[in-house]
């Protein structure tokens, strides 16, 4: 086995990114707006949020940044002057919101069962608030198999710093060259690289696909996929 651990990115490479943001941004953005159809169509704007399609677009700050990257935007927005207080404000509406519209990409339940199996400690690194990534891994039915979980907020930093990933390997005992980092963006790429740890890219999210294919260590078009790639890594090593 090249690995002895793998650390999930989430939205986006275990969480289909439209399907669960999408409605839950539209859900938020009416809550703050409260009616003000001004402030609704400027955080629209900021966000590069498609309504009709209910879509981000692939410059949208939402991708992989925090509510601490994006919500400076949204208080200019909002002409909300208490930023720091708007933030935990988004971070528990977003929490509520994108748990009732969480969409699953294949069956992570299945996929960490199936890695756990074969001895690899499993971690999840993400840009979104901690509590929100421990409810949804308790939604997907992932939550006590994995080792490690870390938000934005959580003490190490956001990606694509590499606090995360360092944080799980210590946490681990494992030295951050046994690592794969299994993610959607660039923010993953770089938390991996400046790590020491191998990045694995998917296609499985709404960003820039051929930075992924260019940059990533390896590619595979959606995580179900990565099982396989992990044999034939074995196979070569």
């Amino acid at each position: 086995m090249p690995f002895d651990a793998i650390l999930f990115d989430k939205d986006g490479t275990l969480v289909d990114f439209d399907r669960t943001w999408g409605p839950a941004a539209h859900d938020v953005m009416s809550t703050l707006a409260a009616g003000d159809r001004g402030a609704f169509a400027r955080l629209v704007d900021v966000s590069r949020f498609d309504l009709e399609a209910m879509t981000f677009g692939v410059d949208s700050p939402l991708l992989a940044g925090s509510s601490a990257i994006y919500g400076p935007l949204w208080a200019d927005a909002l002409g909300r002057l208490d930023l720091p207080v708007l933030c935990r404000e988004m971070d528990d509406l977003f929490r509520a919101a994108a748990l009732a519209s969480l969409a699953p990409l294949g069956d992570p339940h299945r996929l960490a069962c199936g890695l756990r199996a074969r001895g690899l400690k499993l971690g999840i690194a993400s840009n979104d608030a901690e509590a929100s990534v421990r409810a949804q891994a308790g939604r997907l039915g992932i939550a006590e198999l994995m080792d490690f979980v870390a938000g934005y907020d959580s003490g190490f930093g956001g990606k694509p710093l590499p606090g995360m990933v360092t944080a799980f390997a210590r946490h681990c005992g494992v030295a951050p060259g046994r690592i794969a980092m299994v993610g959607d963006t660039m923010h993953d790429v770089d938390a991996a690289r400046a790590a020491g740890a191998v990045s694995i890219g998917v296609l499985s999210g709404p960003g820039h696909h051929d930075e992924l294919r260019a940059h990533a260590d390896h590619v595979i078009d959606h995580v179900e996929m990565l099982p396989a790639l992990l044999d034939r890594l074995a196979r070569i090593a």
